[in-house]
């Protein structure tokens, strides 16, 4: 599957047709089947969960848990699905995803298309003896009128299947959305989700790189105060277009991949500063080879999360990124990956 003349055949349909392609190759069995790295420098355990690598598929790639089983057998220690919202959402018109090649990037405003909490609670519901963790990204519908509520019934269904809960409240293509990330609306917000589930699993929040240092240290302050378990960092941005060469680089939505690398870690760097390294952090945009990934868990990261790196080179770099991780962690000198956290920041 995807791999060189695949990969090249897949880059001449329109993008959301080769992913839909993908997911349905992955369903028939169709994908590789890579054993996550056993090299136990590359081990960590968070919120009570053992992750034999760091390495994560980003939520957006099997929104709908088709393929979660599938997703981890090519080679990821965590598999992250979702957004899933209450109400099935047919999401933004089409098109509305875009490759840029020249620039090893994608801009998407799919808002939040997804089947709807309950297809996606019986898809994972006979996955309980699983073997790979397990994260549940959930959003909000576009017409909610409690989107408070809509995270609440989003933790009810799908955190008694879950390892992780992730509150996504950092898409660019929800109108209003991000005005969750101020203090007070995250408070009712996790308030309102950690009541919803009598045994709650970890709850995470995704934010949205796009932030001025000032504005990230306040966040860092109140997500320290309301005593979250984990931050992604981060989301799609709707800045950095500088330089795109792409004839799509003037569309609507967030901009993921390579350009998106320097500022988000940047950005990642900026909050585990803040944070004190006190919130274990996913990090998240531009991963797409060994030294990227590096330079992430260098620069606070506990973990990682791809999407679109897999575009532009297939499930073969997974393992790539997993054993070229080990190579340079026993290369500096470090005995397990967690001594390599935050190496690069500076206080």
């Amino acid at each position: 599957m995807i791999h060189g003349l695949g990969l090249r055949l897949l880059h001449l349909l329109d993008p959301e047709d080769a992913h839909r392609l993908t997911i349905r190759a992955l369903r028939l069995g169709l994908g590789p089947k890579v054993a996550p790295s056993n090299d136990p420098i590359l081990a960590s355990r968070h919120w009570g969960l053992d992750f034999p690598t760091p390495l994560g598929v980003a939520a957006g790639f099997d929104k709908n848990a088709e393929v979660p089983v599938q997703a981890a057998q090519m080679g990821f220690s965590f598999v992250e699905i979702g957004s899933v919202t209450p109400h099935p959402q047919a999401g933004n018109p089409r098109p509305r995803l875009f490759r840029l090649p020249a620039d090893w990037a994608v801009i998407n405003r799919n808002g939040f298309n997804n089947e709807g909490l309950d297809a996606v609670a019986r898809r994972l519901m006979p996955l309980a003896d699983r073997r790979f963790i397990l994260g549940a990204n959930l959003g909000a519908n576009k017409d909610s009128e409690d989107r408070i509520a809509d995270y609440a019934t989003g933790m009810a269904a799908l955190g008694p299947l879950s390892d992780y809960v992730v509150v996504n409240v950092s898409s660019p293509n929800t109108p209003g959305l991000r005005d969750l990330q101020t203090r007070e609306a995250l408070e009712a917000l996790l308030t309102g989700v950690r009541q919803a589930c009598p045994q709650p699993p970890p709850v995470l929040v995704k934010i949205a790189p796009d932030f001025d240092d000032e504005s990230l240290a306040a966040l860092a302050e109140a997500l320290l105060a309301l005593a979250v378990d984990g931050v992604i960092l981060g989301n799609t941005t709707i800045g950095q277009r500088e330089g795109l060469k792409s004839p799509h680089r003037g569309e609507t939505g967030g901009l993921s991949g390579q350009p998106l690398f320097q500022f988000s870690t940047r950005q990642l760097a900026a909050f585990y500063r803040h944070s004190g390294g006190r919130i274990p952090l996913i990090g998240v945009g531009g991963i797409d080879s060994a030294e990227t990934a590096y330079a992430k868990i260098r620069n606070g990261a506990s973990l990682i999360q791809l999407y679109t790196g897999l575009i532009y080179h297939g499930p073969g770099l997974v393992p790539a990124i997993t054993d070229g991780l080990a190579r340079l962690l026993h290369q500096d000198g470090f005995t397990n990956i967690t001594e390599a956290v935050g190496a690069d920041v500076s206080y």
